[in-house]
């Protein structure tokens, strides 16, 4: 169970509060007088405009326990644990949102309202606005930032000024101060860059963005003031809608301390990618022209008959915006009315069928089935009133120049708003017919039509694509390429790794794959432990399988390899610097041809020389000799030079005309052997390696050489074996006889090894 700083002040504070509002419902519920209840969720009510009824005292005890819950989110402070520093910019917005957030509670306390803490409130926004896009800058663009701090530095004027207005009763101040009623639309202009902003930062989480955007779409809908009819010993249901509206309006309180509290979370070490937005096929253009061009047929006969409304002042939905919410809503919903009239809906359908990125498809489609829905709506609950009383109240939201009356008095409208709802809806249905994908959790009645037609169609025939076989990823032996094939990249290689694992049936259509892949990326990007231990899988292991289709997975591959690169090449440059401090060879008399190779080797054990002869001798035996001395053996057409295959050589290669001084010091050991050269070329590789050095032959002379091997360990930086190096000398002479003249250990010694 994770823990709070101070969730042990706030459990019981937020407890305590919660089982007094039951106790008030109990007592309410029995004695039939909530007074005290609406006194300490609500406030002050007339009971006359207002009278007991059991569901309204519900109502007041679920505000209550939400309020509750609003004090606990509030009061219990960050998560425990040390607070590692964030910087002046965090520890200053942290510091203002507490702040703001302990005036919001002193207001809430029942104390007589003081204008100057409109005032400070203001101020503390001032501070938040400022530091907001400041702290976003690494995840939020420069038109975000601009946005949020014009409309949030508004907004906090607005507050200023508005609480001096009201408290010194200027009522010219309270209308400029308010923007002629849009500060709450104003204020949701901030607020919708600081929620993008903290969406894309991993510090917040997914419950506080939700949190601000209910926050936001509930001051939308509130009034700054509100006033209703005396309606004495009847419900007033205005009054109880603004107060319970009111009493809920907890979010703001829940999103500021939150946001604070999540602040003092970890800073990821790697930045979080969102993956690029999947997009679909792309289908006939003249379906989708239809598509664009419905929404635009009733508003073409519309404006036709000289209006441009979609609605107009009729219908439940536009009288509640009208009387029972603030400017904000209602600016927006007459524009929304005169973008759908003249038909704006076909540019939303043309970006998003040009796009066909599939977040904008699904909102574009939902966008047009909700409108659709409204104007049924709005149309279905429309009742015709010619008198005057309805017109002065449309004009509360339609001008005058919008609006026209018919013979009867009544109003005189365009097109029927639900033509408009049939060409929206025909449209959505349009872009879900061409560019639609199977959901990825269908509701339960699918499910169970999905379950009854399983059991009547046959297996074979629910196959739905293709489906890449394990062998069909197989490239296949070398041998029958020309060039070995490249290997599979994308989605491709998605599948074929899923195929390899052979966690899924063979026939499993690669679709389905990789909708589960994108299950798995999408919780991988979010980092989802919980989600990803549920659907059995380790996150560590997923990586190398996921990057073909999920960009988070593949930024984490390539960051890898670029570090495992950065290493190897540290690693090299580390080994080219122990050849570089290793002594250099200066030989006693001139060699014919001198190689002193510029980069070390890395040979797998052994450097081999061959030659074809007619009488090859037994690689073991050339083995065996090397083992015995353990340097090098020889035999016919064969030579093996022995090395430490976990460390590099540094190689140094000299070709004599006649057979140099011997030089035992400085080396840990010095072997000499013959070696019969039919060819003339006499090179020493590693096959396994790659390694190959240059010839060592005199100028491609044939016949006997002795080839005398000089072996030492360089020390580097206090490690006695820091890496190998090796001396090889060839000059033309007869013997094969296998000479030692320095042993490992340091003895010197002229000692002959008759070879076996």
């Amino acid at each position: 169970m994770r823990r709070y700083r101070f969730g042990r002040i706030a459990a019981p504070l937020a407890l305590a509060y919660a089982v007094l509002v039951v106790a008030l419902g109990v007592v309410a519920l029995v004695t039939r007088d909530p007074a005290l209840l609406r006194r300490l969720v609500v406030g002050e009510w007339d009971p006359r405009e207002v009278p007991f009824v059991w569901w309204a005292e519900l109502l007041v005890v679920a505000a209550g326990l939400l309020q509750g819950w609003a004090y606990w989110q509030a009061l219990r402070g960050r998560a425990a644990g040390a607070l590692t520093g964030r910087g002046r910019r965090v520890a200053l917005l942290r510091a203002a949102l507490y702040a703001g957030l302990a005036l919001t509670l002193v207001v809430r306390l029942p104390i007589p309202y003081a204008w100057w803490t409109g005032v400070l409130g203001g101020l503390l926004q001032l501070v938040v606005v400022w530091v907001y896009p400041l702290v976003l800058a690494p995840v939020l663009s420069r038109g975000w930032r601009l946005l949020a701090l014009v409309a949030g530095t508004l907004s906090a004027v607005s507050l200023i000024a508005t609480s001096i207005a009201f408290w010194f009763d200027l009522a010219a101040l309270v209308s400029i101060g308010s923007f002629g009623g849009l500060d709450e639309f104003i204020w949701v202009l901030w607020v919708v860059p600081i929620l993008v902003g903290q969406a894309r930062d991993p510090r917040w989480s997914r419950t506080t963005v939700w949190t601000g955007a209910i926050s936001g779409a509930m001051s939308f809908v509130s009034p700054s003031s509100y006033s209703y009819m005396m309606l004495y010993d009847e419900i007033n249901y205005s009054l109880l809608y603004h107060s319970l509206l009111g009493a809920v309006s907890v979010f703001g309180m829940v999103w500021d301390a939150r946001s604070a509290h999540e602040l003092a979370n970890p800073i990821p070490h790697s930045p979080l990618v969102r993956p690029a937005p999947e997009r679909a096929a792309a289908r006939p253009w003249q379906l989708a022209a239809v598509a664009v061009a419905l929404p635009l047929v009733p508003a073409a006969v519309n404006l036709a008959q000289g209006s441009v409304l979609w609605i107009g002042p009729r219908g439940v939905i536009e009288r509640f915006l009208r009387e029972e919410t603030g400017a904000g809503a209602i600016v927006t919903w007459f524009a929304f009315d005169v973008l759908v009239g003249v038909g704006a809906p076909a540019a939303l359908i043309l970006v998003a069928v040009v796009r066909r990125t599939r977040p904008l498809l699904r909102a574009t489609v939902n966008a047009l089935a909700l409108a659709a829905v409204i104007g049924a709506v709005s149309f279905l609950t429309y009742e015709p009133d010619p008198g005057e009383e309805s017109l002065s109240h449309g004009m509360l939201i339609y001008p005058e120049a919008l609006l026209s009356r018919g013979e009867d008095g009544g109003f005189r409208f365009g097109v029927s708003p639900l033509w408009y709802g049939a060409a929206l809806g025909a449209s959505a249905l349009l872009l879900i017919l061409l560019y639609g994908a199977a959901p990825k959790r269908r509701p339960l009645h699918h499910l169970l039509a999905v379950a009854a037609a399983l059991c009547v169609v046959p297996a074979a025939d629910l196959a739905r694509g293709p489906v890449t076989t394990a062998e069909d990823c197989s490239p296949g032996d070398s041998w029958e390429y020309d060039e070995e094939p490249p290997p599979p990249t994308g989605e491709r290689a998605f599948v074929c790794a899923i195929r390899a694992g052979r966690t899924f049936a063979a026939t499993t259509p690669d679709q389905v794959l990789l909708a589960h892949g994108r299950r798995l990326c999408d919780a991988y990007t979010r980092d989802d432990r919980r989600e990803l231990a549920r659907l059995r899988v380790n996150a560590e292991s997923l990586v190398s399988t996921l990057a073909g289709i999920c960009p988070r997975a593949d930024a984490t591959i390539k960051a890898a390899r670029a570090a495992a690169d950065r290493e190897f090449e540290e690693w090299e440059a580390e080994e080219q610097r122990k050849c570089d401090a290793a002594p250099r060879h200066r030989p006693l008399v001139p060699p014919a041809r001198s190689s002193v190779l510029k980069k070390p080797e890395w040979p797998e054990g052994s450097l081999e020389m061959y030659d074809e002869t007619d009488d090859g001798e037994d690689p073991a035996e050339v083995y065996a000799e090397a083992a015995d001395n353990g340097l090098v053996g020889s035999g016919p057409g064969h030579l093996a030079v022995v090395t430490h295959s976990d460390a590099h050589v540094c190689v140094t290669l000299e070709t004599y005309t006649r057979r140099p001084p011997v030089e035992t010091k400085g080396w840990d050991q010095v072997v000499e052997v013959g070696y019969l050269s039919s060819s003339g070329q006499m090179v020493l590789s590693d096959g396994l390696s790659g390694t190959e050095l240059p010839d060592l032959s005199l100028y491609g002379r044939k016949g006997h050489y002795r080839i005398r091997v000089h072996f030492a360990w360089v020390p580097w930086k206090g490690d006695k074996y820091g890496t190998q190096r090796l001396l090889i000398m060839a000059y033309p002479a007869n013997g094969d006889k296998v000479v030692s003249y320095r042993k490992p250990g340091g003895s010197s010694t002229d000692t002959r090894h008759p070879r076996g």
